[in-house]
C-alpha cells in the first residue's frame, strides 16, 4: 500500500540528490526541494537578488515574465530582454544588453518554454554571461532530460529542475543546484530568505553543511520515491536515448503539422523549437480553443491543449514529453487533428514517420 511505507531515511534522500547531480552534470550542491518547481525558482531569485543589484531578465515566454516580477519584489533593478514568443533569444542579444548595462550582476533565463514551444541556446548565452561576470540562474524544468544540460561546463550558477516533464516523474518535488559563487552571493545578501520555506540557506545550514545525516523536516515521501524511480528509468534507458526520443517527437510533430496544412508550427525555426512540446498556429478562422475542446471530447487521452492568455484562440500546444515522447503519441495527435479539421491524415502521418526515423 502507498500509505504503508517505511520512513524515508536521510541516506536515501541524499542518494536521490546525488542522482539529480549526475543528471545535471554538476559537482555543485544539489537540494531537492519539497514542492513544485516554482518553489526553488522563487527561492533562487529571492536569495540572490536584492536592493542594489541589477538583473537581466530574459523573456521568451510566461515564466520569464514571472521572474521579472519576483526580481522587482526582491528590490533589484530589472532590465528586461524580450524576444518574440515564436523565436529564441540569441547570445548576441544578451551580450548587447550586458554591454549597455555593465552593472548587471544576475541573469535569469528559461532554457525551454513549454508554454510557447521555444528553447534558448543556453551554452552560448552562458558563455557571454560568464565573461561578463554575472551570476546565471537557469529554469531547466522543461529541458532537463529532453536536451543537453551541462551545468558545470556551461557555468550555470543556479539550475532549477522539475520531474514532471521530460523526466516522466512527479510534480510535487523539484531541485536546484547551487554553485559556490551562488552560495557566496546568497550568504552575503541580508535580504535573502531565512527561517522560511523559501530559504536555501536553511537547507545549506541544516542539511548540506551538516553532512546530510538528519533531514530538517518530514519529506514528501511518495514524491521522493517517484523521483528516484524516474531517475532510475532514465539511467536504464540512457540519457542520450531519452534526449533522442524527445528530439524525434518534436521533429515528427513539426513535419506532420506542416503536411497537415490546417495548422503550422508556431515557432518558426526548427532550431528554436523545444523538444518537449510543439506549439501550433491554427489557420485563420480556426479557433484553437474550440478545436482543443473538440479534441478533448473525442480523444481526451491526447496531450493537446489551447495556448494560454492572448494566444488561446490561435495556438495549440501538443505536449510530447516523458512517456508521451513516442511516435505513437505524435501519430495519434495528428490523426485527431486531421479528423477535427477535415484534413486528410495520410500525408501528415507519412511525413511524421519519416521525420521520426531520420531523427532517432
Amino acid at each position: 500500500m502507498l500509505l504503508d511505507l517505511p520512513p524515508m531515511t536521510a541516506a536515501l534522500f541524499a542518494a536521490i540528490e546525488d542522482k539529480v547531480a549526475a543528471l545535471l552534470h554538476t559537482q555543485a550542491d544539489v537540494i531537492v526541494t519539497q514542492g513544485e518547481a516554482l518553489l526553488p525558482l522563487e527561492a533562487a531569485i529571492k536569495g540572490a537578488a536584492h536592493p542594489g543589484s541589477t538583473a537581466l531578465n530574459v523573456i521568451t515566454g510566461p515564466y520569464g515574465q514571472t521572474f521579472g516580477g519576483w526580481l522587482r519584489d526582491a528590490g533589484a533593478k530589472v532590465v528586461d530582454l524580450a524576444a518574440p514568443f515564436d523565436a529564441a533569444v540569441t547570445a548576441e542579444q544578451v551580450a548587447d544588453a550586458l554591454r549597455a548595462n555593465p552593472e548587471i550582476d544576475f541573469v535569469s533565463l528559461v532554457h525551454a518554454e513549454a508554454a510557447t514551444g521555444n528553447t534558448n541556446p543556453v551554452a552560448e548565452i552562458a558563455a557571454v554571461v560568464r565573461e561578463h561576470g554575472a551570476l546565471l540562474m537557469l529554469d531547466a524544468v522543461a529541458s532537463v532530460a529532453a536536451e543537453p544540460l551541462l551545468t558545470d561546463a556551461w557555468g550555470i550558477d543556479l539550475c532549477v529542475i522539475g520531474g514532471q516533464k521530460a523526466m516522466g516523474g512527479p510534480a510535487g518535488v523539484s531541485a536546484v543546484s547551487v554553485s559556490e559563487r551562488a552560495w557566496q552571493r546568497i550568504e552575503a545578501n541580508p535580504a535573502a530568505p531565512r527561517r522560511s520555506y523559501l530559504s536555501l540557506l536553511d537547507w545549506k545550514a541544516r542539511w548540506t553543511d551538516a553532512g546530510r545525516t538528519q533531514l530538517p523536516h518530514a519529506p514528501a515521501q511518495l514524491e521522493m520515491l517517484a523521483l528516484d524511480a524516474c531517475l532510475d528509468a532514465i539511467t536504464a534507458e540512457t540519457l542520450d536515448a531519452v534526449i533522442a526520443r524527445h528530439r524525434a517527437a518534436a521533429a515528427a510533430t513539426r513535419a506532420g503539422a506542416t503536411a497537415l496544412g490546417t495548422v503550422a508550427p508556431f515557432v518558426r525555426l526548427a532550431e528554436h523549437a523545444a523538444p518537449v512540446a510543439t506549439t501550433l498556429r491554427t489557420a485563420e478562422g480556426l479557433d484553437a480553443t474550440e478545436l482543443a475542446a473538440e479534441l478533448r471530447r473525442h480523444a481526451p487521452q491526447l496531450p493537446i491543449q489551447a495556448g494560454g492568455g492572448a494566444l488561446a484562440s490561435t495556438m495549440l500546444r501538443l505536449n510530447h514529453y516523458g512517456p508521451a515522447a513516442t511516435a505513437e503519441t505524435v501519430v495519434a495527435a495528428l490523426e485527431a487533428l486531421a479528423q477535427a479539421t477535415g484534413a486528410p491524415a495520410a500525408a501528415a502521418v507519412a511525413a511524421a514517420t519519416e521525420a521520426w526515423e531520420q531523427a532517432i
